[in-house]
């Protein structure tokens, strides 16, 4: 039969280890490289999915999974980049979640939505539709996080 104080120790160092994790990423995700290139890479998927370029996908897939932790912890969050990565860490982190009917997280139900139209429009190789709905992600996304930075006051450090 296990010891139950030595389940609960290794409970606590994981939950340490990911603690530690988590705040690694986001000290790293601050970084306004990190955060800006994100923003980029939006068109180059859908760019990548219209023209049917694969391996250019992949590789935008791969860097968007391995960008928050690409790039070093900034010396300085002084730029709204930073302060937009930070205000999102600390909106989570008091339980507020990202999708709900609500001002400001009904921006990202839209951004969903226009997520949806540039996926499907490049997928059937309509560019109207691709060039709308992707403006749209990044229009909707901007707006959230520039309503979270106000909102958490994380601009005012």
């Amino acid at each position: 039969m296990a010891d139950p104080a030595s389940a609960d120790s290794s409970t606590v160092d994981q939950r340490s280890l990911h603690a530690r994790l988590e705040d690694t990423f986001w000290r790293r995700h601050s970084n306004p490289w990190s955060a800006g290139t994100r923003f980029a890479v939006t068109p180059v998927l859908m760019y990548a999915i219209y023209h049917r370029k694969w391996r250019l996908l992949a590789a935008a897939v791969t860097f968007t999974v391995v960008n928050p932790v690409l790039f070093r912890e900034p010396k300085n969050t002084d730029n709204w980049f930073s302060e937009v990565v930070l205000a999102e860490e600390a909106w989570l982190a008091e339980g507020k979640g990202t999708t709900d009917l609500g001002y400001p997280n009904v921006l990202n139900l839209l951004n969903g939505g226009f997520g949806a139209l540039a996926l499907a429009s490049a997928i059937r190789r309509k560019p109207v539709g691709t060039v709308v709905g992707t403006a749209g992600i990044i229009v909707f996304k901007t707006w959230w996080v520039e309503a979270i930075r106000r909102r958490t006051g994380v601009s005012e450090r």
